[in-house]
């Protein structure tokens, strides 16, 4: 199996992917609550593991997976415990200072993958400025948007991922058994996602004002079967928008 992890290829092995054009992929997801049941962790699993199977699916340029950027903005679960989060202009000096590396590496082709709902307004913003800041431009998208229509269609309950839910939690089941406490799973109000938010006026919420649990949406509709369905659906959308690149 060839090798696309950028940690896990050498300087000079980095440098002949520079030369063939390969586009990078940047994850980015957070480490916050889950609910009861989830790790911290699954915003950044999650973006990750698409981005490790958009590159074996097969694209028209070579791709490469940095290592994630596994902290976000997640202010609105802090009231929950567990949660690590930066501040708006943390995330955007270290997007610049790593995006500015891989662009010195002889990169010319970066694409943000995201995993974390509360990062997608800050990012589309980020990326206009970084683009225009590093001389090239750098796309952004999130896994679960360029999937929108896989997830719909696999899901039972819902229409969109929302917060340790069906789908969040089938992937994890998916990926990571081990880490699901199954006596755990409970289910939560109907969220929908904070970038389709139409009211006039945002007003920030935290989100134990919205869930008690710190779920959103129904954990135990949940399977492993789902999970691997959704990974590989949303790596196939995301290999696509690769190769328009």
């Amino acid at each position: 199996m060839t090798e696309n992890r950028w940690n896990h290829l050498t300087a000079a092995e980095l440098r002949a992917l520079a030369a063939h054009d390969a586009v990078v992929l940047l994850p980015i997801g957070s480490t916050e609550q889950h609910g009861p049941h989830l790790p911290t962790g699954v915003d950044d699993f999650l973006a990750t593991e698409v981005c490790m199977r958009a590159a074996r699916v097969g694209t028209a340029r070579p791709v490469v997976v940095a290592p994630s950027i596994w902290c976000g903005l997640a202010e609105y679960h802090m009231g929950f415990g567990g949660t690590m989060t930066l501040t708006l202009s943390t995330l955007h000096a270290l997007l610049r200072d790593i995006c500015r590396s891989i662009l010195r590496a002889g990169f010319d082709r970066i694409l943000i993958v995201n995993g974390h709902g509360g990062n997608v307004t800050a990012l589309h913003a980020l990326v206009g400025e970084l683009s225009a800041e590093l001389g090239t431009s750098i796309a952004v998208t999130s896994y679960f948007t360029v999937g929108r229509a896989v997830v719909r269609d696999i899901l039972d309950t819902q229409d969109a991922l929302m917060h340790a839910c069906e789908g969040e939690t089938s992937m994890v089941m998916a990926l990571h058994p081990h880490l699901v406490h199954l006596e755990a799973m409970t289910d939560g109000p109907t969220i929908g996602l904070l970038f389709d938010d139409v009211d006039p006026v945002h007003v920030p919420v935290p989100f134990e004002s919205v869930s008690e649990s710190g779920v959103a949406g129904n954990a135990r509709a949940a399977t492993a079967a789902k999970g691997l369905a959704l990974l590989d659906g949303c790596a196939r959308e995301l290999a696509n928008v690769i190769d328009r690149l």
